[in-house]
């Protein structure tokens, strides 16, 4: 019995391990991906690629909500995704790498180069035509793929380099999320229901203030606000991140030991929603969203939308550029300093893997354009430029760091 139980227990840690590993999530959605884009060209799957566009509804009384099952997904699971990064977003903010200006300073100054150098060589590319609104797809680095990618080298990264990336994802995150609300909203705005949205904001910002740690109450008070958001004509993922601002990072009212710890609320939701959004939220979107049909007789004609250099060059040379240049800037100007052990070739290195865009770039493109075929390119562009990214990020990476060695004592 002993024994069983030992076995038992060693294999719930195993689990849990597996669960909260970086790599495992990255493969899984690897995987979801390349099931996705199989299924948009093998005629025997195709069945797979056709299920996202079926019609799902809901009943009220006399009232019916219907859409397809991609914009369930996008919408609904993608509002969950977003609130589990605005839980972490804020622990950052609160206790960890962006806690403090000094801190803060170098992902900042990274992220926003991140930024701006892809959406200018984009806008190069795409400048008087009509795939220029989507400067914002190779703005975004996908913090799974990115982390889990960077995890392969195990030991041979120094630790404060994966600490920066980690940093550094988070704001570009944080950037994602304004250029979202601001520059790609999925309707017409309706004001009235942003009145009702910042009604649930105010109540939520009061209960926090009042001490109410239940998680059902702000889980309700969050599906109001999905929906008041949602039926405002922003995209209703950033209700997902609002709604994580107001979660108490606090066990209980006074408590500061125990700030955005494992058992506030915070650090309970962030914890129990990761298995969900790693195993299931994000290879869903990456099965409903990843499939790109490649038109071969497109192809062999040489016809190319600007899309398609924009995207490819504005991650695979705009992000490690910016990345490298904003940092360089901030470290020179003292504002910041290099983390511990760290090489400027190192950050270069970085930066390479800050152009895996996937998850939220394939979420802008889908956005940015009403045009089929745009939105098609854009995602072919996408999925090709982060696994090559990928690959040469680890390969920079690798011939820029060493094997730590024991010394023998």
């Amino acid at each position: 019995m002993r024994i069983n139980n030992m076995y038992m227990m060693r294999r719930r840690v195993l689990l849990n391990r597996m669960l909260h590993n970086s790599m495992t999530g990255g493969v899984l959605l690897l995987i979801c991906a390349v099931t996705a884009v199989l299924a948009a060209n093998v005629p025997s799957m195709r069945g797979l690629h056709e299920l996202w566009s079926v019609n799902l509804g809901v009943s009220f009384g006399e009232n019916t909500f219907s859409m397809p099952l991609r914009l369930w997904i996008d919408d609904v699971l993608m509002a969950v995704f977003f609130f589990s990064v605005g839980l972490e977003i804020k622990r950052e903010l609160l206790v960890g790498e962006l806690s403090t200006m000094k801190k803060a300073a170098l992902p900042m100054f990274a992220a926003l180069g991140g930024m701006i150098f892809p959406a200018l060589i984009y806008t190069v590319f795409n400048a008087g035509t009509p795939s220029a609104s989507g400067w914002g797809i190779p703005m975004a680095t996908d913090i799974a793929f990115a982390i889990g990618v960077l995890s392969l080298l195990g030991t041979r990264c120094p630790a404060g380099l994966k600490v920066f990336l980690v940093a550094l994802a988070v704001v570009d995150d944080i950037g994602a999320i304004i250029v979202l609300a601001v520059f790609y909203p999925s309707h017409d705005i309706h004001f009235i229901y942003l009145l009702y949205a910042l009604a649930v904001v105010l109540l939520l910002i009061v209960i926090n203030k009042a001490g109410v740690r239940s998680a059902l109450v702000y889980i309700a008070l969050g599906v109001a606000l999905f929906v008041f958001v949602f039926r405002s004509g922003i995209h209703a993922t950033i209700a997902g991140v609002i709604l994580a601002m107001t979660i108490p990072a606090r066990s209980s009212v006074g408590d500061v030991r125990s700030f955005s710890g494992p058992d506030t609320l915070l650090g309970r939701m962030e914890s129990a929603l990761h298995p969900w959004v790693t195993f299931l939220i994000m290879p869903l979107f990456a099965l409903a969203n990843a499939g790109v049909v490649i038109d071969s007789s497109s192809i062999g004609q040489g016809v190319m939308p600007a899309v398609i250099p924009g995207v490819f060059f504005g991650l695979l040379v705009g992000k490690p550029l910016g990345i490298f240049a904003f940092s360089w800037l901030a470290v020179k100007l003292r504002l910041a300093d290099l983390p511990a052990g760290t090489k400027w070739k190192q950050v270069l290195s970085l930066g390479i893997l800050g152009g895996i865009g996937f998850t939220m770039s394939i979420f802008i493109d889908n956005l940015a354009f009403s045009d089929g075929e745009l939105v098609n390119a854009g995602k072919l562009a996408i999925l090709a430029t982060s696994f090559l990214a990928a690959c040469l990020g680890v390969a920079a990476l690798y011939m820029t760091t060493r094997i730590k060695t024991i010394k023998a004592k």
